[in-house]
């Protein structure tokens, strides 16, 4: 096949078979989260499951798990289920309020799987709560989470260095 006959082709294949949800998360990879070893495992649209290990540098004194890395981890958890739940002209997602209850600990070697279910899902916002247990389903955390929806900015909005005051003289000077 020629190049042109190609990307008809693969656009044909992306249309038939759309990116499922997890191959979505997994497309736009959070640094943060690469960072900490966060692996994405499921997704449906109301939930995201995922899994980290518990590395000694994400622990504090006596080798319990930071709460930080606690908190990053369900803000990854929470920021991948509203993203792949944005509506369908929205550009992403940011947190704007976050909630943990610190449960109970996991050790260093252990291992973290959380589950992010959406809770809200409109148009400007989205609220989801994630539960995070040890591997062997201990407790260690849930955090309720709100993410606010980015759109584009509106072109009749002011931009910086508009004149307003001269475009008024011009105005009243030509009426």
């Amino acid at each position: 096949m020629d190049g042109r006959r190609l990307d008809a082709h693969i656009k044909i294949e992306r249309e038939n078979y759309p990116m499922c949800l997890l191959d979505k998360i997994q497309a736009s990879p959070m640094p943060l989260a690469e960072h900490l070893g966060i692996e994405f495992l499921e997704a449906e649209p109301d939930q995201v499951t995922a899994w980290m290990q518990v590395r000694p540098e994400h622990c504090t004194v006596g080798h319990k798990v930071h709460g930080g890395v606690i908190m990053a981890f369900g803000d990854s958890l929470g920021g991948a289920t509203a993203a792949i739940n944005l509506p369908g002209n929205a550009l992403g997602t940011v947190t704007v309020e976050s909630k943990t209850n610190f449960i109970g600990a996991a050790k260093a070697g252990s291992s973290l799987v959380g589950v992010a279910n959406v809770l809200h899902r409109g148009k400007r916002t989205q609220v989801v709560h994630t539960r995070i247990e040890t591997g062997d389903g201990r407790v260690v955390a849930f955090v309720t989470q709100t993410q606010m929806n980015l759109f584009a900015e509106r072109d009749d909005s002011p931009r910086c260095g508009d004149d307003y005051l001269a475009g008024n003289r011009l105005q009243d000077a030509t009426s």
